[in-house]
């Protein structure tokens, strides 16, 4: 799968949409440039969040420090940076 994503400095930054309460956890195809990505969690307290998180590092076999949410952590529509990692 290739997921569409822009280059920085530090790594690359990639555009994501989730859905939350989901039955299944896992990517879920694309929109236009976004990527969707189904979760179990519900979107209460960061648990949503948390989960994307834990999700991508074990995806990608990085740090979850790594992956900063830069927009979009209220929000079903979200642009994280992944750091340390030039390309997927």
């Amino acid at each position: 799968m290739q997921i569409p994503y822009k280059k920085t400095i530090n790594g690359i930054i990639i555009k994501v949409k989730i859905e939350p309460k989901s039955s299944k956890k896992g990517f879920a195809g694309f929109i236009g440039d976004t990527v969707k990505i189904k979760l179990n969690s519900p979107p209460v307290e960061g648990a949503a969040n948390k989960e994307l998180i834990e999700f991508l590092s074990d995806e990608f076999k990085i740090k979850k420090s790594s992956i900063i949410i830069l927009t979009g952590k209220t929000s079903k529509n979200k642009v994280l940076e992944i750091k340390g990692i030039n390309s997927l």
